[in-house]
């Protein structure tokens, strides 16, 4: 649980004994096997995220195995199934964003790891309503990171209005983007990847990306998505765009935007546009997919008890594609 936080070096993840939780109505008690480090997870960790609910267990990309279901409707999932548990862990489904497919929007929606215990711990409780079935063939260490990593990169590729074939640039390279630089490339776009780190940047070129660099793209770009928590690269992103493009931001977080120029960075139509959460839907969709298309996940495995341990790497750069915790 995270038990203050602050800096990740001032240990604000304690590990503690708790009982564990009886499933309600719609609910499904789950065995966790593996969850995925999320930077997200760090945010959260550190404070950038005001926590919701005091010393609350973060972690919201988990697989698990089903062990009781609650006193009504399992929507399907029975006492043995695999589970996917993600960030969005329920909605109001009354609301005018839940009636008109835009859930990820709801005043009343409630996150994983954020309102309610998430994935770095033996056991959570998962709406049934909200968990995924996975795809087959997958690890358990492969899957994970598609509950998160995977769906959000989804919906920022479809708030970044690609044009088919067009020419994508990519900020940062870290979970998310390894996987949305593979879902774009298949789809038959041209792939630019910015990142300072020049191990994502042999990454990058092996999974197929047109280009790697540290600065601007060779060719101006349709659209973009900025995955690094960097204020500062919004006007770099948005000035590598052609006429017309769309720069899509997909992180919760983000440091302070400094001062925009019309001419230079808004004018000839671009567009910015934010990306929250993510709906059913995207993950359905995307896990459909994602299984014909069945990406590399570079994985590093940290065991449970050395959570801490993972989001220091994230927070360091010191990994490359996603992180996942083992259950012992």
């Amino acid at each position: 649980m995270v038990k203050r936080p602050g800096p990740i070096a001032s240990a604000p993840l304690r590990l503690v004994e708790r009982g564990i939780p009886e499933p309600g109505p719609y609910e499904l008690l789950v065995r966790v096997r593996v969850c995925g480090v999320c930077r997200t997870d760090l945010h959260l960790a550190e404070g950038d995220l005001a926590p919701r609910r005091p010393h609350c267990t973060p972690g919201h990309e988990v697989v698990g195995e089903v062990v009781a279901c609650g006193p009504a409707d399992g929507h399907g999932f029975r006492v043995g199934d695999r589970v996917g548990a993600a960030w969005l862990a329920g909605t109001c489904g009354q609301c005018r964003y839940c009636r008109t497919g835009r859930e990820n929007l709801c005043p009343g929606s409630r996150y994983t790891g954020w309102d309610i215990d998430g994935g770095f711990a033996g056991h959570i409780i998962v709406d049934a309503r909200f968990a995924y079935r996975l795809p087959e063939g997958w690890s358990d260490e492969e899957a994970a990171p598609l509950l998160c990593a995977g769906i959000i990169g989804y919906r920022a590729l479809r708030r970044a209005d690609l044009p088919p074939g067009g020419r994508l640039g990519i900020y940062g390279f870290g979970a998310s983007a390894h996987l949305t630089a593979q879902l774009a490339i298949a789809r038959g776009a041209d792939v630019h990847v910015v990142t300072r780190s020049s191990t994502a940047r042999r990454l990058a070129l092996e999974l197929g990306a047109a280009s790697a660099g540290a600065d601007a793209p060779p060719q101006p770009l349709d659209s973009a998505i900025l995955f690094a928590p960097a204020g500062d690269l919004v006007p770099v992103a948005l000035a590598a765009l052609d006429r017309g493009g769309t720069l899509a931001i997909a992180g919760i977080h983000l440091s302070s935007i400094p001062p925009l120029e019309y001419a230079r960075h808004l004018f000839q139509e671009r567009t910015v546009r934010s990306v929250t959460a993510n709906t059913r839907e995207d993950g359905r969709a995307y896990l459909t997919e994602v299984t014909k298309l069945r990406p590399t996940v570079r994985v590093t495995t940290y065991p449970m008890r050395l959570a801490d341990h993972a989001l220091e790497d994230l927070g360091a750069g010191r990994i490359t594609g996603v992180a996942v915790l083992v259950a012992q």
